[in-house]
């Protein structure tokens, strides 16, 4: 719901509430953060929401993780993030979606780890590289996923520095994966085939919101498309609050401006 703010406001983050930093959050154990796993009670917590605490709880457990996302892929090819767990991990999905290319796509698409040691020596992902670059996007590594049939997923770990995960951080994701993997599975026991399905549709529906307010905020600060969508970011990442939520309240704020 929209609260008066300006655009402006909406854009610095003027509620003045922060998202906690990266090295504030507390350390896991693998074997602490497969307990955590366990404990999720599915009876409550939706697909989403166990999306969104799989990714927490790898950020809080993998050596080296900044940021961490999940992906899923529909049979379209069709990818949305429905979890992440900050705007570095956001951006850098988005733009491999944009690009229809990138280490999380190749790893949900093909079943194996993708590792990126050093963005600035990729060769891969032409579209994807330099644009991750700007992003601050120094290495990561992507874990398939299982979720259906219909659909596949990747677990995604960025850091903003070169060479941040060794062939230990790669066992100990691949292990926490294959635990995630299980509570996805046991998460659709309460949830159909459709109700994926429509969750991916919302989420598609999310992804055109945020393209609208880009399309906006290009036109009121004339900036660039990534431009736009690293003001949305930051300042998502700066309320706490859904991407899609303050795109929602940016287009609002335009409208009754009119």
């Amino acid at each position: 719901m929209a609260d008066g703010r300006s655009f402006s406001e909406i854009l610095d983050g003027a509620d003045g509430r922060v998202q906690e930093p990266h090295d504030a959050l507390p350390a896991l154990d693998l074997t602490a953060a497969l307990a955590e796993l366990a404990k999720i009670d599915l009876r409550t917590s939706d697909l989403a929401q166990v999306l969104q605490r799989i990714a927490e709880l790898a950020q809080k457990t993998l050596a080296g993780a900044e940021e961490v996302s999940v992906s899923l892929v529909g049979g379209n090819g069709a990818a949305v993030s429905p979890a992440f767990t900050g705007p570095m991990a956001i951006n850098a999905d988005e733009l491999q979606y944009t690009e229809h290319a990138g280490p999380c796509l190749e790893a949900a698409r093909t079943g194996q780890p993708v590792l990126v040691d050093d963005l600035a020596t990729e060769r891969r992902w032409p579209g994807y590289v330099p644009r991750a670059l700007e992003a601050g996007v120094g290495s990561s590594l992507s874990i398939p996923l299982p979720v259906q049939d219909a659909v596949t997923g990747a677990l995604n770990i960025y850091a903003s520095r070169a060479g941040a995960f060794d062939e230990e951080t790669l066992e100990a994701a691949r292990a926490f994966a294959g635990y995630a993997a299980v509570a996805v599975a046991n998460s659709q026991l309460y949830e159909t085939t459709a109700a994926l399905a429509r969750q991916m549709e919302e989420a598609m529906a999310s992804r055109a919101v945020i393209e609208q307010a880009k399309g906006l905020i290009m036109g009121q600060r004339r900036c660039s498309a990534d431009e736009a969508f690293e003001l949305l970011v930051r300042a998502s990442s700066r309320s706490n609050r859904k991407l899609r939520d303050i795109a929602a309240e940016l287009i609002d704020s335009i409208q009754r401006q009119r």
